[in-house]
């Protein structure tokens, strides 16, 4: 490949790729760049969201039973789980049987919530009343994993769900936020009902731009009264 070609290449991915080398080894500048973007990974899945932020949107807080952030990372199993007094909480929280059910977690990068929260939300709310959707009480849950939203959608029977979870983290990026969306979420759902909009970041998927598709989806979602691969876009 001539050096015309791996500069453009260079340009269109944040990818490392063409890195300098001496000898069988990276450039000190690109070995400390590799450094701090792992460093910034590890943050932001053992981070914490700020209870500013959460105030912010009046948003309360439900853990799962996760207990600690190492039990997480090896039991992806109890981000799915809440015990009873985190259950009796939602319901006594919550408006139930809501057309869309907004919840907010941290998963795999605090950093993700931090990031895009303050401009994904409110132009999430702006598309959904752009087509006449109301929407239940939104919280944040803690240690979650994206089935956790099927144990909601039982306690609160909402039409339509969408869950803003804080993605895996790479060393291109440590704020990336999915939304997962489903009709009727209910325990035993399957991931081929679930719809997903991944990389939501600024310099990936805009948080605005995201919030909008998000209202679009929601409302074909509940017009074909269904979600996932059988849902027609």
């Amino acid at each position: 490949m001539n050096k015309d070609s791996l500069l453009a290449l260079k340009k269109s991915t944040p990818a490392r790729i063409g890195v300098g080398r001496t000898g069988t080894r990276p450039l000190t500048k690109d070995f400390l760049l590799l450094r701090i973007d792992h460093a910034a990974a590890v943050d932001t899945v053992y981070g914490e969201v700020s209870a500013k932020l959460l105030d912010q949107f009046n948003l309360f807080t439900v853990d799962t039973c996760f207990e600690t952030k190492e039990r997480y990372l090896t039991r992806p199993d109890l981000g799915r789980i809440f015990a009873e007094d985190a259950q009796a909480l939602i319901l006594e929280k919550c408006v139930k049987r809501p057309v869309v059910q907004i919840v907010i977690s941290d998963g795999l990068s605090s950093n993700a919530i931090e990031e895009n929260l303050r401009d994904v939300y409110p132009t999430l709310l702006d598309s959904l009343e752009s087509y006449n959707l109301t929407t239940g009480t939104p919280f944040f849950v803690r240690g979650g994993r994206v089935a956790c939203m099927d144990v909601i959608g039982e306690l609160l029977e909402p039409e339509a769900f969408i869950l803003l979870i804080g993605e895996r983290p790479g060393l291109v990026c440590a704020h990336s936020l999915s939304a997962y969306m489903c009709y009727r979420p209910r325990v035993g759902t399957k991931e081929s009902d679930r719809m997903v909009i991944s990389n939501i970041h600024q310099r990936g998927t805009t948080p605005i731009e995201a919030a909008a598709h998000m209202g679009t989806m929601i409302h074909k979602m509940l017009e074909q009264k269904t979600s996932g691969v059988s849902l027609v876009i």
